[in-house]
């Protein structure tokens, strides 16, 4: 073998596994050393599932800046204050959903300003396949998260899926007038 093919040979291997090292999350440093891959550990993702508890939510950091700067709107508040009929909220999320990490927050400051015993929240966490080990998703019918459903008497009177139109706080009103 010439020695122009095994440097073609070595150029196009260093290429490959530059390469793979790039598309790995790694990159590559090149002050005063030349080209010298290196790597940092990645961020593991956390993915919480089945019941989950706000406080435990509130302390995770896609979560916490949300619920800590929300500003609940009180005259929203109002209507929900005065329901007397016991309501339960089910609300399905993603701890790696964007938007999960936007209203779930917020939920849980409404509900702690709420102050209503009358309605309670459940939370439940799911994978990205939207599932959870306990097949505690499997009782509801969802495709997208978040998801609030209403329940009154054991049965669903409306529900807020991703995004609320106005607010959430309205929304929810309207929901239980």
């Amino acid at each position: 073998m010439t020695k122009a093919i095994k440097v073609l040979l070595a150029t196009t291997a260093l290429f490959f596994s530059a390469q793979t090292l790039a598309s790995g999350g790694c990159g590559f440093e090149t002050e005063n050393t030349g080209l010298i891959g290196s790597c940092t550990q990645e961020e593991q993702e956390v993915i919480l599932t089945g019941m989950i508890e706000p406080k435990t939510l509130i302390q995770e950091d896609d979560f916490s800046e949300g619920y800590q700067s929300y500003q609940v709107d009180q005259g929203s508040l109002a209507a929900l204050k005065s329901v007397t009929t016991p309501t339960e909220i089910v609300v399905i999320i993603g701890t790696w959903c964007p938007d999960c990490h936007r209203e779930t927050p917020r939920f849980i400051s409404i509900m702690e300003e709420l102050n209503n015993p009358n309605i309670t929240a459940k939370y439940i966490g799911v994978d990205r396949q939207k599932k959870d080990d306990e097949g505690l998703a499997n009782e509801y019918e969802f495709t997208r998260i978040p998801t609030f459903i209403v329940i009154q008497d054991g049965k669903e009177i409306g529900r807020i899926v991703e995004r609320p139109t106005e607010s959430l706080e309205k929304d929810l009103a309207k929901i239980l007038k």
